[in-house]
């Protein structure tokens, strides 16, 4: 007799995403299964543990020649630190990598920096990478963990699953002594497809958020410096007012990361941090921040602890904070 056994928990992960996928209406339904992957997530066995966001330099060194992994550098800088990512990338990057440009795939129609393009835009885009739908995307950047979360976003978003960001980033590549190259970018592969299937549970609007001020069952949650949040210090954007969303929560996206920008901390110590504001006696988190970069990286956290998919404020305070429609609060 042949005895099949059954790994529980990633069946039961997979069941209760098919359930928030599939029944959107149902809030009571949708908080239910919320709940219960969080708990198996939580509670699992240490050796059941699911699929992960994160790839080790190592990793991606051994899946670098085969043909359906896509690797781009999605490296992306506040206009204060005075580094220029396009020419990083031209001097060194990781073989056969591509850039993806967060200022340039955007909608063009908007005020707001780098805010969502169309699927159709975003498609073109990545096609244009040479990415196709049946690739393995893995992303990375040069500060560790920062932007290549928001281009892990926007894949989600578009309905690709299959991408994977690089631990530590191109600092850890290089530490790593693994190969580098330089100069001119090939085109990508002209024959690449990409089918951009939007998924609207990833995506909140200022509408949405508005909306939200004082519901019950749902926490904005704000990525921010302390004292951004609290509207001690200026905003870095002309014409942005300094505060908050008023009712949301504080948790600085620096908590999350570990030391030197080595990937995320512990699952443990994620739910510990989430667990503080308050994110587990909810049903439904919007991330938030500055412009929709950092928001991502909380998202990504959420994410890799089972509370996924989570919507992401796109405008962020760059679009709240220069409404003077939208209320704001300090403290």
């Amino acid at each position: 007799m042949t005895v099949v056994t059954r790994d529980w928990k990633p069946y039961l992960q997979a069941r209760v995403e098919v359930c928030l996928a599939s029944i959107p209406m149902c809030r009571c339904f949708q908080s239910m299964a919320r709940r219960l992957n969080f708990a198996i997530h939580t509670n699992g066995c240490p050796h059941m543990a699911p699929l992960k966001t994160m790839i080790t330099a190592m990793e991606l060194s051994e899946l670098l020649e085969r043909r359906e992994v896509k690797v781009l550098d999605a490296s992306w800088y506040l206009p204060t630190e005075d580094r220029c990512p396009h020419q990083e990338f031209a001097d060194c990057r990781i073989p056969e990598s591509r850039f993806f440009d967060i200022d340039r795939i955007v909608d063009p129609t908007h005020s707001c920096p780098h805010m969502l393009p169309s699927a159709r835009q975003f498609a073109q885009h990545v096609e244009a990478l040479g990415v196709g739908s049946e690739d393995l995307v893995v992303l990375y950047d040069r500060k560790g963990l920062f932007s290549a979360p928001r281009a892990w976003w926007m894949f989600r978003v578009f309905g690709h699953d299959q991408v994977r960001i690089l631990v530590g980033g191109f600092h850890a590549w290089r530490l790593a002594s693994l190969p580098t190259e330089s100069g001119e970018v090939s085109v990508g592969d002209a024959e690449s497809r990409f089918k951009a299937d939007y998924q609207p549970q990833w995506v909140a609007d200022k509408q949405r958020v508005q909306a939200g001020i004082g519901a019950t069952g749902l926490l904005t949650l704000d990525a921010r410096s302390p004292a951004r949040f609290a509207g001690d210090e200026p905003e870095p954007r002309p014409g942005v007012r300094p505060g908050h969303i008023p009712g949301s929560r504080n948790l600085h996206y620096a908590q999350l990361v570990a030391d030197g920008g080595q990937g995320l901390k512990s699952d443990g110590e994620l739910k510990r941090l989430f667990t503080d504001v308050g994110v587990d006696q909810v049903d439904t988190v919007i991330t938030t921040c500055g412009s929709g970069i950092s928001a991502c990286i909380l998202a990504l956290a959420l994410h890799e602890i089972g509370l996924s998919p989570t919507s992401v404020y796109d405008g962020s305070w760059a679009e709240w904070g220069a409404d003077l429609s939208c209320r704001v609060q300090k403290g």
